[in-house]
């Protein structure tokens, strides 16, 4: 197989090629690596390719049968691998737990080959830290990935691997979607277990799950990595048959409601606007009843959630850096994140009492607002992807923690509250802007009907092919198929590749 070739298929058709024994999964190891090899120096994605990738185990079979994966290095771990968090606060940390979303992962035949950048603490939309460097977008590199998923989002748009690990707390998976044309699903409060030691993390805000190209990979994920285990602290609805079957069922006529107005500071784009405008048109065409919706919730809400939650945050960062006998000052937080947690320490505990209360009534004005709709269509962010730097990155010395906060709450107007409400939301690569970047779009759905998600999601990809060809993508430059031993010739070592040395 062409380097050319691999970066053509999405997860599920190289599954299929290794279970049909067209192609081996010791293969695609060595073509995500030669993919790597070829654009993460211009990227910046992947920080490790794990020098042991070609005896990475996955079960035999599964829906992901030999597909090469990668973790975001914050969130969901893997015993015994570097777990950094884009800091210097836990350079050369290890995690000692395996994740359950790691353990499906495996289940599945996904192989985990590396891991990839964030932002430290996965605290700012844009992937860029002292410790690891700025991830570029490979639609353009003078522009941001996004964050705090960035890593992943460049490294599957870029075609290193055609999924990857990532996790939203406020639109970490759905902004770097956006910003690099692929399908970003934020899966609804519970369908996805933290354990065995995170469950609901930050109060049910987080949530992890995957970055990917197609409809049918975001099905197949979600029945990969769906399910409760012990532990967890309540069970969500589970579905009335597999998300891959979804795929094949009618969607039915839906009431959707469509926001064409901005939802805080920051004003919606032309072009953005123009996207949801066009969409919300296919939508109608197709047989749904849309209805415009104002703002379900007013800024300084949101941003009186993550003021609460600093003072646990504080003290929870003070724990950690206690615990591995290390102290955190300017050598070890950058510059917004110190002055954020000089901020959290420094509050009246009452302060963090008041979390309940802001989420909950939060909860409650949203879901009045929005009750009589089975899905809304918004913009997932009201620009396309911005230059690096700025007033979205933790290394900015001049950010004060209020100004942080509000620029937060601004950028992320349309993604934030739905981790709030507990609600599964898909940035799908509807659009491109005139200077061709990608432009997501949007689609929430009712809690617990990720459902419904997958059959517009396949609606649309069929009604609007999406394109996913960067400026910077693996085997542009193609070359001669690269001749493979076979595994057996492998383990023995005859011909053997060697490898390469708070969203």
């Amino acid at each position: 197989m062409r380097l050319s070739e691999y970066v053509e298929y999405d997860a599920t058709d190289l599954a299929s090629l290794v279970s049909a024994g067209e192609v081996t999964a010791l293969e695609l190891t060595r073509l995500a690596r030669k993919a790597h090899d070829e654009v993460n120096p211009r990227i910046n994605a992947v920080i490790e390719f794990y020098e042991d990738a070609e005896t990475v185990a996955g079960a035999d079979g599964g829906l992901f049968n030999g597909v090469p994966f990668l973790r975001k290095d914050i969130g969901a771990t893997e015993a015994g691998r570097l777990q950094e968090k884009g800091s210097r606060l836990f350079k050369g940390c290890r995690s000692d737990t395996d994740s359950y979303f790691f353990r499906r992962a495996r289940e599945a035949g996904l192989r985990t080959v590396g891991r990839t950048t964030t932002p430290e603490l996965g605290s700012t939309v844009m992937t860029e830290s002292i410790l690891n460097g700025v991830t570029g977008n490979p639609w353009d590199l003078e522009r941001s990935a996004g964050g705090s998923s960035g890593g992943a989002a460049a490294a599957v748009a870029a075609g290193i691997t055609p999924i990857a690990h990532g996790s939203d707390g406020g639109g970490s998976i759905r902004i770097p979607a956006s910003w690099c044309g692929l399908v970003g699903l934020n899966p609804s409060r519970g369908r996805i277990s933290g354990g065995p030691n995170n469950q609901d993390a930050s109060f049910g805000r987080s949530r992890a799950f995957v970055l990917c190209r197609t409809a049918r990979d975001m099905a197949a994920a979600l029945d990969v990595f769906s399910g409760p285990h012990p532990g967890d602290p309540f069970i969500i609805v589970q579905p009335n048959r597999s998300y891959v079957e979804e795929l094949s069922r009618p969607t039915g006529r839906l009431r959707v409601g469509v926001a064409r107005t901005s939802w805080g500071a920051v004003d919606l784009a032309p072009e953005v606007l123009h996207a949801v405008e066009t969409t919300a048109t296919l939508l109608q065409e197709m047989g749904h009843m849309v209805t415009d919706i104002e703002p379900p919730y007013k800024p300084d809400e949101y941003s009186r959630i993550a003021f609460a939650l600093a003072k646990l945050s504080a003290s929870s960062l003070e724990d950690m850096a206690r615990a591995m006998g290390r102290i955190i000052s300017a050598d070890t937080l950058e510059p917004a994140n110190l002055k954020w947690y000089e901020y959290g320490r420094d509050l009246p505990l009452a302060q963090a009492w008041d979390l309940e209360e802001a989420l909950r009534k939060l909860r409650f004005r949203v879901g009045e607002a929005i009750h009589a709709f089975d899905i809304l269509l918004t913009p997932t962010m009201p620009t396309v992807a911005l230059p690096h730097g700025g007033i979205y990155c933790a290394t900015n010395p001049t950010l004060s923690p209020e100004e942080l906060a509000e620029a937060d709450t601004a950028i992320c107007q349309y993604t934030g509250v739905f981790n709030v409400t507990g609600q599964p939301s898909v940035s799908l690569p509807l659009a491109q802007s005139a200077i061709g970047l990608p432009i997501g779009l949007q689609i929430v759905g009712r809690f617990g009907d990720e459902a419904t998600l997958v059959r517009v999601t396949r609606d649309l990809e069929e009604a609007r092919p999406w394109s996913h060809r960067p400026a910077v993508r693996a085997g542009a430059a193609d070359d001669p198929p690269l001749k493979f031993e076979s595994e057996c010739e492998q383990s023995s070592g005859i011909g053997r590749f060697d490898a390469d040395a708070r969203y």
